[in-house]
């Protein structure tokens, strides 16, 4: 049997209605309008920046997105642009809002916290834990939490996860918050990144701020160190709690078949994958009875 599907059943049921996308609108959108809206995001972020200079120097308020969640501008920012014409689709959105029993969504790697706004409009989900450890970033993540009125529901944590912690370098792309990476793929391709040493803490760490004893909504958008967070993650002591795993995969920094070991060990199975075979999320959950899991994806 494929690796993909093998491994034990979890005890607990975790299983939710989650949603499922149609095939030919995924390759429409994949193929066509993610193209299009990358275009637009890049092309309106110099707009902004340009009217931005022609207007007296204000403090800004947030605005809203395409994604019906307002953020605080940062229009120098190519990962803002994308959160605010919706660049990253609907897929991942449409999973937060269809849990159906109250849950934590555990945001790692979570940038502005545009996934952490969005995870907080369905009211099943009871707590939020977002980490980020670039010092700017995180400071964003805050102030956008703060501004949807999330103090009190939602911890930003500053710090990293991985199987070590410590001090560590990050890479950071200057124009784009979102490709920062502890990898070295990012210094590789640009010679200008932004080098910074940043903190990163372990799994055991991390332990004491799920302490609630809720299912775990877990997203994962580390650039490359998915093996480093996820295989601790699934040795946990609340391992049985993850309800579901979202993360990002690039054949030209991950290996695929070492990832699906490490989910089939733990009982877990690929449901799908959202993108071309290069570059795509995937949403992994604990195999029990009724669970399907499938290796489709968009080409």
């Amino acid at each position: 049997m494929d690796a993909i599907t093998t491994g034990a059943a979890l005890t607990t049921d975790l299983s939710c209605p989650w949603p499922d996308h149609d095939p030919r609108r995924m390759a429409r959108d994949f193929l066509v309008w993610r193209h299009l809206r990358v275009l637009r995001a890049r092309t309106m972020r110099h707009v902004h920046r340009l009217a931005a200079r022609l207007q007296p120097a204000r403090e800004p308020s947030a605005v809203a997105t395409a994604y019906g969640v307002p953020m605080i501008p940062n229009w120098n920012d190519r990962t803002y642009a994308y959160c605010h014409y919706g660049t990253y689709g609907h897929y991942l959105a449409d999973l937060l809002l269809a849990v159906d029993r109250p849950f934590l969504f555990l945001d790692i790697g979570a940038n502005q916290g545009l996934f952490s706004l969005i995870a907080a409009r369905n009211p099943l989900c009871e707590a939020i834990v977002a980490l980020e450890p670039v010092p700017d970033t995180h400071a964003r993540l805050v102030s956008n939490l703060a501004a949807n009125g999330l103090d009190g529901r939602a911890r930003a944590l500053a710090f990293g996860l991985s199987e070590h912690g410590g001090l560590h370098r990050i890479a950071c792309r200057r124009n784009h918050s979102g490709a920062a990476t502890l990898e070295g793929h990012v210094t590789r391709r640009d010679p200008h990144a932004l080098h910074l040493t940043v903190e990163m803490r372990t799994v055991r760490d991390l332990a004491p701020c799920l302490s609630r004893d809720l299912p775990i909504f877990v997203k994962i958008d580390v650039e490359g160190h998915e093996a480093h967070v996820i295989a601790p993650l699934l040795q946990s002591r609340f391992a049985d709690r993850i309800m579901a795993l979202f993360y990002e995969h690039d054949r030209r920094w991950s290996d695929a078949p070492a990832m699906d070991d490490v989910l089939a060990r733990a009982g877990f199975g690929i449901r799908r994958r959202y993108g071309p075979a290069r570059h795509h999320d995937v949403l992994a959950l604990p195999l029990g009875p009724g669970t399907a899991t499938t290796a489709s994806m968009i080409a």
